[in-house]
């Protein structure tokens, strides 16, 4: 996938953001409905176009009435709006030009050079002259499309990403990336330290003191490397100040940036269900986890102690089943190799390439000796697999028809996988096509 800049939806309320972010983005993560100004937040998420992504903030609807939070909104839009390549100010084309309409257009004159007018809710021809009304808001030609229904989406497309800067994703050559997660005050800033063995990133007992992603290259034992210190991710409705706010983004950028995620928890203070949300930036972007578990000098080590705290984790992250698990303190520096070894492990894992023959011979056998369900009308048939070039593995399967693919026996092959080659440490991908597909390719 090519990666492209970050494109900020803007507009007053009800006018169809939050559909249009969820229609590019081919989601559901956003609410809507028909309640006046849903949205209150920035939303982030990845846009989609043929082989191309790129960064896609919704945001709040703008108004010039004094409801709740508009304030706020209002602040929330201007930070999208600095941090967007390209705006798309959203418009209701079915109500037509209204007060709220003008109000987000004065808004939005600072940035007229990076903003594309959008007229929504246009899926019947009899509403195609409401377009025109919208002109007098002193942008460009406008795109006249309906996000509920899909309706006039490519020629938009096409244009939002020939405006659009493109972007290297991972810029660091021969280097190993690697990105630390977690909660406020886990202690990752001070891990940062301890890793690159002097004081280049600020710590404090206070919790966020880190604001932003600070990426810092180093050698170890002749290899190279990048890390990213993040900002620790709070709950969504505990992210209240714009600085907060912006951290959040930062964050998931860089776990869409790196090679391998260091999932950090607290072991002074147990497993919370923000360690689970902070996990799903890197589940949501298929990249290998390690979870270090810190501060482990603050718990009593009675007998068995590590093997009973990591039962619960695997317990906890029911979708890391594979990640390694390291316990360390920052603050002794003890164990640290360790989280490099199991770095290197895991690196060394998603590049392992299997020749097809054997991946194929093993596939049939696991079919032999498992049979596929009955699922949506028949039974899936894989007649053909081959390892694909993308990280992490992807393993691309032909079958009579993907529709037959459960997700248990999905499960199941990935585990048959792991166990045959040793892929122990780091996540794998299935793709399922059609036997068709895979025939119309060879012609």
């Amino acid at each position: 996938m090519e990666q492209y800049g970050t494109v900020a939806l803007v507009g007053s309320p009800s006018s169809g953001k939050s559909t249009l972010f969820n229609r590019l983005s081919d989601s559901r993560q956003e609410i809507t409905g028909r309640q006046f100004g849903i949205t209150r937040d920035r939303n982030y998420g990845t846009g989609h176009w043929l082989d191309k992504e790129f960064t896609l903030i919704d945001t709040g609807g703008v108004t010039g009435e004094n409801i709740p939070f508009q304030k706020e909104v209002q602040a929330q839009v201007e930070l999208g709006c600095q941090q967007a390549d390209l705006i798309l100010f959203v418009v209701d084309g079915r109500a037509g030009l209204t007060n709220n309409d003008v109000f987000v257009a004065k808004k939005l004159y600072p940035y007229r050079d990076k903003v594309m007018l959008v007229v929504n809710k246009i899926d019947d021809n009899t509403l195609l002259g409401n377009a025109y009304d919208f002109y007098q808001l002193g942008f460009d030609d406008p795109y006249v499309i309906s996000a509920e229904h899909g309706i006039g989406l490519g020629d938009m497309l096409d244009d939002i990403i020939a405006r659009l800067p493109k972007v290297e994703v991972n810029p660091y050559k021969d280097c190993l990336t690697f990105a630390l997660l977690g909660r406020p005050n886990v202690g990752k800033s001070s891990l940062a330290n301890k890793i690159i063995g002097s004081n280049r990133v600020i710590t404090s007992p206070m919790s966020g003191t880190t604001r932003d992603s600070v990426d810092i290259q180093f050698e170890r034992e002749g290899k190279k490397y990048v890390m990213i210190d993040t900002a620790g991710i709070k709950r969504p409705g505990k992210v209240e100040e714009d600085l907060d706010k912006f951290a959040v983004i930062r964050s998931a950028d860089a776990a869409k940036r790196a090679d391998i995620i260091l999932l950090l928890v607290d072991a002074s203070e147990g497993l919370v269900s923000q360690d689970i949300h902070v996990s799903s930036y890197a589940i949501d972007n298929h990249k290998p986890v390690i979870i270090v578990v810190n501060k482990w000098d603050l718990v009593p080590h009675t007998q068995d102690a590590q093997k009973k705290f990591e039962t619960e984790l695997r317990t906890f992250f029911k979708f890391l089943n594979y990640a390694p698990v390291v316990f360390v303190s920052a603050l002794t520096g003890s164990n640290i190799q360790k989280i490099f070894n199991a770095m290197n492990a895991v690196d060394e894992n998603m590049h392992k390439t299997i020749p097809s023959s054997l991946l194929n011979s093993v596939i049939l056998k696991a079919q032999m000796d498992n049979e596929a369900p009955d699922f949506n009308g028949g039974r899936l048939k894989i007649s053909y697999c081959t390892q694909s070039k993308d990280v992490p593995p992807t393993f691309v399967m032909f079958c009579n028809n993907p529709n037959y693919f459960h997700f248990s026996y999905q499960r199941y092959l990935e585990n048959v996988i792991r166990t045959q080659f040793g892929f122990d440490n780091c996540p794998i991908k299935l793709l399922i096509r059609s036997k068709r597909d895979d025939m119309l390719k060879k012609k």
